[in-house]
């Protein structure tokens, strides 16, 4: 697979959708043990309304299809997360604005203006136990491997987001409720970089 069209872009949003829907109540258990518990809710509810408001759309410019799903996320689920995720595509949407398809070096744009626009809203580093942790791994595997086929590039972008997930067992929370425990947070996967996984599994198309 060399590039991504539209209709891939609606079933990686029907991905995301499917995905959360089956990890909602793992979410909720994940989350559960040191922060507010409802991150399992607010991703399956953001997701499903934004596949069920663009499954039908009209529009062919790919930027354009990724930022009205931000905003519909944003809108639909105004917690912490959602409204995170929300930034995330509507940044990476604007970041490649005008294309009817996309290749793996469009997708490395995505994804790095993704995770810019999260770090920047949740004033978040990598290292403090966030998304961030797994997305950030996952973005730079795919500007890396920008040259290479698209469905090879996400596998590898997924390998790089689950070692990233991995390494939040070692790290000491720094924001959320979590972040009250302090150094109890370690050994403990952070939920939001779990999410950031699970993001990234819904970009590989079988």
């Amino acid at each position: 697979m060399s590039s991504l069209g539209k209709d891939d872009i609606i079933k990686i949003l029907q991905n995301l959708k499917q995905l959360f829907n089956d990890n909602k109540d793992f979410l909720v258990e994940l989350d559960g043990r040191m922060g507010d518990g409802d991150l399992g809710l607010t991703m399956a509810k953001a997701f499903a309304v934004a596949y069920d408001e663009l499954v039908d759309t009209e529009e062919s410019d790919i930027g354009k299809i990724f930022m009205k799903a931000g905003m519909q996320m944003a809108k639909a689920a105004p917690s912490t997360m959602g409204t995170l995720m929300g930034t995330g595509f509507m940044r990476g949407g604007k970041a490649i604005g005008g294309k009817s398809a996309i290749s793996t070096a469009d997708l490395a744009d995505f994804f790095q203006a993704f995770m810019t626009g999260i770090m920047e809203r949740g004033k978040a580093q990598p290292g403090e136990k966030t998304i961030i942790d797994s997305l950030k791994p996952a973005a730079d595997t795919l500007v890396q491997l920008s040259a290479e086929d698209t469905a090879q590039a996400l596998q590898k972008a997924l390998v790089s987001a689950e070692d990233g997930l991995e390494a939040t067992k070692n790290m000491v929370a720094q924001h959320g409720r979590i972040a009250y425990y302090k150094e109890q947070s370690k050994g403990h996967e952070d939920p939001g970089a779990t999410a950031g996984v699970i993001l990234i599994k819904g970009f590989i198309l079988s």
